[in-house]
């Protein structure tokens, strides 16, 4: 007689509000240039009269510039500053009305208003001025004349006391302000939002319901629980010592499940000498990573710095440089399509641009689009830095990514490119405030989304900042997944090492054990209720559930079971014969 087991896999949703103030993700982060700025976020937080509803209430001027209130034909009001010129003829930057506020410290503080300027377009800089008299650059946008551009920032003051809110920019043109909001966050209250989202966006509450042959529910049945490969990628640089070290394999094997080659994939490690490509050690990383079944990121096709370039290739003409362009891009793309579920295509594309001086400025655009063409299936990503870094770098800026990203969906035929936002992440002091607005973002371009490049600088913070830097990036639900580089040499590694050289962990490296097995947790066995029932916490992934009953002797059974943000209730059949 066979005996059948329905298990019933029902994912339970997690949509309750937050518990933490109005900590939230940002929505509502606007990328486009508007006719009328939106309403201030948290009702402009600890900035008083931050919609200029009541003039320039609260508001000051530094000395010598003219200030004042307009208002758009909606009758939208704003602030206006005057730019004021240097007598001596010194360049002075362009100001806007500034506000003096009261600082806490140990507290994270979220920064948006909206900005405008008088002519063309210029970088406009927010600033916090602390306790200390330091001037924190907590955002800047590339501000646009004729609409409003949303700016989102923020920073972590470490001191309470007195300090102020402005902002800046070097070109010649007066700024228009309005919607200002800055909110105050605990760092308990940070941290707290940050667990809640984790659990709600890398995990899911699983209803397991086992039947006998009779559809009856059967109590007192044993399900184990097996992790085979975790939901959500998180991995590490590779580099070619592992094809000769069984220590580095079995160590970066055991606990990475995506990877990218540091600089074994790269133009420049394939055809050093033009017209003698060699691909040996890169097929050979490949194979494997294949055989751990670890998904590898194509980085990359090309890169826009003109000193990564070979000395070959920086004298050619024109007519030459497309054509090696074109035998480097159908080669690498070719060989690897398939085999790599990404493709950095013109890697910092926003910091260089020795492609752009030689074929144009739509030459991102048309190296996307025949990369495209040539492989279907992997995503295509803008890979750059100091985005989520450096927010008084002007050239990275989210409105400066999310332009040059559009740049490239507009080219004809790109349209229906599978397209990537990747950040690089490279962290000295994180400003995760900043991070978090940054991320909020970019995410408003729907796209995956990945931290592709994770190190912090070595210092006496470095495991902490490393620890603030995944765990925000785990937590966001728009980022869906992580890289580190800090890939292994024997005679050092780039700013950050795992281990020693017999790979032993550093402490940076068990930090990144404890996030991994804590990314893992849930629980191994559980035993059904008298209705047949039972719930499972557990992280997205792939599992194993081996079902066994006093009533089948040894005739368990195992069904595979995907656990994702996309679970819906369902049902498993499971046939046992006894």
């Amino acid at each position: 007689m066979e005996k059948v087991l329905v298990l019933s896999l029902i994912c339970i949703s997690l949509c309750q509000g937050w518990v933490v103030q109005s900590l939230e993700y940002d929505h509502t982060a606007s990328i486009e240039c508007l006719r009328d700025p939106m309403k201030p976020l948290y009702n402009g937080g600890i900035i008083q009269n931050g919609e200029f509803n009541s003039g320039l209430m609260g508001w000051s001027t530094h000395r010598d510039i003219k200030a004042g209130l307009s208002s758009s034909p909606s009758g939208n009001k704003f602030a206006v500053v005057q730019r004021a010129d240097s007598l001596s003829g010194a360049a002075v930057p362009s100001r806007s009305v500034y506000q003096k506020i009261q600082l806490q410290g140990d507290t994270h503080y979220s920064l948006s208003a909206w900005l405008q300027v008088s002519a063309g377009a210029a970088h406009v800089k927010a600033f916090v001025k602390t306790p200390n008299g330091e001037r924190v650059v907590a955002g800047s946008v590339s501000a646009q004349s004729g609409c409003w551009s949303m700016l989102k920032g923020g920073m972590t003051a470490y001191s309470s006391g007195p300090g102020q809110i402005f902002f800046e920019s070097d070109a010649p043109v007066d700024i228009w302000l309005d919607s200002v909001s800055l909110q105050p966050f605990t760092f308990d209250e940070w941290d707290a939002h940050r667990q809640q989202s984790a659990a709600k966006v890398r995990r899911s509450t699983v209803r397991v319901v086992v039947r006998g042959a009779d559809g009856a529910p059967m109590a007192n049945a044993t399900v184990i629980v097996e992790l085979l490969r975790a939901g959500f990628p998180f991995g590490n640089t590779l580099t070619k010592e592992i094809l000769d070290l069984p220590a580095y394999e079995k160590w970066f094997t055991s606990r990475f499940t995506v990877a990218t080659f540091e600089n074994e994939m790269k133009w420049y490690s394939t055809e050093w000498t033009q017209n003698n490509e060699d691909y040996r050690v890169a097929d050979a990383m490949l194979k494997l990573a294949q055989k751990y079944n670890i998904k590898i990121r194509g980085h990359n096709v090309f890169w826009d710095d003109q000193n990564s370039q070979m000395k070959w290739v920086t004298p050619l003409n024109l007519d030459q440089l497309k054509a090696a362009m074109q035998k480097r891009l159908k080669s690498v793309v070719t060989r690897y399509a398939g085999k790599v579920i990404h493709w950095d295509v013109v890697n910092e594309n926003l910091h260089f641009n020795f492609f752009e001086t030689k074929l144009g400025p739509n030459a991102s655009p048309m190296i996307y689009n025949q990369v495209g063409a040539l492989d279907k299936n992997a995503i295509l990503f803008m890979n750059e830095f100091n985005t989520l870094e450096q927010p008084g770098d002007p050239n990275p800026v989210p409105s400066k990514y999310v332009a040059k990203m559009k740049q490239i969906q507009s080219y004809p035929g790109n349209s229906a490119l599978k397209l990537g936002v990747g950040l690089e992440s490279h962290f000295s002091t994180p400003n995760i405030p900043y991070m978090r607005s940054a991320l909020d973002t970019l995410a408003q371009l729907k796209l995956p989304m990945w931290l592709t490049e994770v190190d912090v600088v070595k210092g006496p913070n470095q495991v902490k900042f490393l620890e603030q830097v995944l765990r925000e990036g785990y937590a966001h639900p728009s980022v869906n997944g992580m890289i580190m580089w800090a890939a292994w040499h024997a005679k050092g590694c780039y700013v950050m090492c795992l281990t020693d050289n017999s790979f032993k962990n550093l402490p940076v490296g068990t930090l990144v054990d404890k996030l991994i097995a804590e990314w893992k947790t849930h629980k191994t066995a559980a035993t059904t209720g008298a209705d047949g029932a039972l719930e499972l916490d557990l992280p997205h992934g792939d599992y194993n559930l081996t079902v066994s009953h006093p009533s089948l002797g040894t005739n368990a059974t195992v069904r595979a079971m995907t656990v994702d943000a996309a679970s819906l209730a369902s049902e498993h059949l499971i046939n046992i014969k006894v």
